[in-house]
């Protein structure tokens, strides 16, 4: 029977929302933007996404790494005609999202709760580090997990990372989270489990994945409410490979 000993939470949009920020942000440099160019291009759209890839190597995840980039953007997008004026208010921009409130997802207190009374569970968030921890703090959660980890990326060579710190086998690990590339995916193909609970907006980087929808040991849910059951299916057999 399948047991599982430790229990992975991503934090943005699945402890907290977070991309609805970024959404907004984006509108208000497009506004910014249109000043200057017709927005109406599906080139121009895309531009800011592309910076923001080229940059993450450099500049990482978070609020940070996206104002650099909009200010980047905006010089290439504007030919450099863009104004120092509104190079000041994507800088305001950027400083407003790393300024909003902490707004827990319906439901997952009590989840994170139960699921901790059963379980060791580890907070396994990406970004900006003052950023995240901000954000750990002010989420009033964070008493309840056994270890939290901010990490520059999650990829296969960071969960094994996390995994051998914990001292636990990939099988007898899952992890929750949002975003299949990052969340689900490395945690999968390292042999572990996976439960996919999907946010009502997500970032075009992380909605890239090759997973498959029948990939053995993953499970989706659709309510923070169902994750203590999807835990107890997974530990119960029924959704063995």
């Amino acid at each position: 029977m399948p047991r599982i000993d430790w229990v992975g939470f991503d934090g943005d949009d699945t402890l907290w929302k977070s991309e609805d920020y970024y959404r907004a942000a984006e509108a208000a440099f497009e506004q910014i933007i249109g000043h200057y160019i017709d927005l109406g291009d599906r080139r121009t759209q895309q531009h800011l996404l592309a910076v923001e890839r080229r940059n993450l190597r450099v500049f990482g995840y978070g609020v940070k790494g996206m104002t650099l980039s909009m200010i980047e953007a905006a010089i290439e997008l504007t030919a450099q005609r863009i104004s120092t004026q509104h190079v000041q208010d994507i800088i305001a921009i950027g400083r407003a999202t790393l300024d909003h409130p902490v707004e827990l997802i319906d439901g997952i207190r009590p989840a994170v709760e139960a699921i901790a009374a059963r379980h060791r569970i580890v907070l396994i968030t990406k970004g900006d580090l003052f950023h995240q921890e901000a954000k750990i703090v002010k989420c009033g959660l964070s008493d309840l997990f056994h270890r939290i980890e901010v990490v520059s990326e999650k990829d296969t060579p960071t969960y094994q990372r996390v995994l051998d710190e914990l001292d636990v086998r990939p099988e007898r690990f899952a992890m929750i989270g949002n975003s299949l590339r990052s969340d689900i995916a490395p945690v999968v193909g390292l042999g572990g489990w996976g439960i996919h609970m999907p946010y009502h907006v997500t970032w075009a980087h992380e909605a890239e994945h090759d997973l498959a929808e029948n990939t053995p040991r993953l499970l989706q849910v659709q309510d923070a409410r169902e994750l203590p059951g999807a835990l107890a299916r997974i530990e119960s057999g029924l959704e063995a490979p």
